[in-house]
């Protein structure tokens, strides 16, 4: 039984002897081997790889994909102008030798992406403060852009390699200080009540100078059509005035009775009109006359 307790153990202990010598290197990723604190081999492929086991041989890994490194800080850069503006930008970064990345940046990523951000601050405060606002917001952007990746990659593959690529550099926002943005937006603001106000002005006055064009050229109108009324009735009153005449000529004693019957019926236009006369005025003759003429 003893015996049998001993060759399981033995197997365990090289079993796991055999599994510290064995390591797996992933796609995404450099092997790097160490003896003793020095690189012995960098793995750049992917696949099963051996080595010695602890502590004669130890293995580390390091990110080969592409990485982004976004700004963090919001301390403001000063313009050619010396204005105060606050930039958001990203770097697209990645580890192209793992050798000399260990040797003069560090043991893994976030120590290349402090460095990185340190040197592409300095490099954007450069360019900044050879431009203006104007030149940020413009087509001159991609210039400044351009020429801050030129620097970066100036510093990373000098005398002491980082050993890294630097495929992209990109600005995602330019503002001012909140001081000065709050400055702008209030005079933005004012300026656009004025426009407003003006404009309120000019269309209160065009307002008022439609409505008299309308109440003045309603008044000609109503002015002309009642000068035509007029003239049309009168024009009327004459013709009728001129028939009447005409007729009433032809026989004077019926246009006489005529009348005398308008008279009658405006006097006696309701059943319960009074009127007291003397019966021997005129205004009854056509009645004495017909009342005469009936009897005969």
């Amino acid at each position: 039984m003893n015996r049998v307790g001993l060759v399981v153990s033995s197997l365990l202990v090289l079993l796991a002897l055999l599994s510290s010598t064995l390591f797996v290197v992933d796609q995404r990723q450099f092997g790097v081997v160490y003896a003793l604190g020095q690189i012995k081999e960098v793995v750049l492929e992917p696949g099963l790889n051996f080595k010695l086991p602890p502590p004669f041989q130890n293995v580390s890994y390091i990110d080969r994909r592409l990485l982004t490194l976004e700004s963090t800080d919001s301390e403001p850069m000063l313009t050619a102008e010396k204005q105060r503006v606050v930039i958001d930008w990203y770097v697209r970064w990645r580890i192209i030798n793992p050798s000399e990345y260990i040797r003069n940046v560090g043991l893994d990523e976030k120590a290349g992406a402090n460095q990185l951000n340190r040197v592409v601050r300095n490099a954007f405060q450069e360019e900044i403060n050879r431009r203006t606002v104007k030149d940020l917001l413009s087509l001159k952007r991609e210039q400044l852009m351009a020429d801050v990746k030129k620097e970066v990659l100036a510093v990373v593959r000098g005398s002491s390699p980082w050993g890294v690529d630097v495929i992209d550099v990109r600005i995602t926002r330019v503002d001012y200080v909140e001081a000065i943005t709050e400055s702008v937006y209030r005079r933005m603001e004012a300026e656009r009540k004025r426009v407003a106000n003006e404009l309120r002005s000019t269309g209160a006055a065009e307002g008022e100078k439609i409505r008299a064009d309308a109440d003045r050229q309603r008044e000609i109108t109503v002015a002309n059509a009642y000068r035509d009324a007029q003239k049309i009735k009168g024009e009327g009153d004459a013709e009728a005035a001129r028939t009447f005449a005409q007729s009433f000529g032809q026989d004077p004693q019926f246009a006489q009775f005529y009348r005398s019957l308008d008279a009658y019926k405006a006097s006696f236009s309701k059943k319960s009109d009074v009127m007291v006369v003397d019966p021997s005025s005129d205004f009854f003759k056509a009645m004495r006359g017909s009342g005469s003429a009936a009897s005969r």
